[in-house]
């Protein structure tokens, strides 16, 4: 059995401007490691919603490991979750999906 980690990740994943050194902040969130300015844009733990914003110390959580959260971006600050969420959805209504972001992100790429 393949050991799980504490999120997925997006094929085409979205990344924060100042966000430096991808590829360990990226292993550190699979491991569940503390680091203490990333947030990651999530798909949404509830129905209403279709995307969160949450600090990564909120994925290191128990229920993660079994359940994995799906991250589609990943930025330094939350504004700078904001600025992603908000490039999503200009993409989501150039494409023709205003409003409909995970219709938009399904199109666009799967599990990397």
């Amino acid at each position: 059995m393949k050991k799980r980690g504490f999120c997925e990740f997006y094929k085409n994943l979205y990344w924060g401007a100042s966000v430096s050194n991808k590829a360990l902040v990226k292993w550190k969130l699979k491991h569940g490691a503390g680091q203490l300015s990333i947030f990651c844009v999530t798909r949404a733990l509830n129905e209403n919603d279709q995307l969160d914003i949450v600090h990564c110390a909120f994925l290191k959580q128990a229920y993660f490991k079994v359940h994995p959260s799906f991250v589609y971006g990943i930025a330094s600050s939350h504004d700078e979750a904001v600025d992603l969420v908000l490039r999503i959805s200009q993409e989501a209504s150039m494409a023709g999906l205003d409003g409909r972001l995970l219709d938009y992100l399904e199109s666009k790429g799967k599990i990397h």
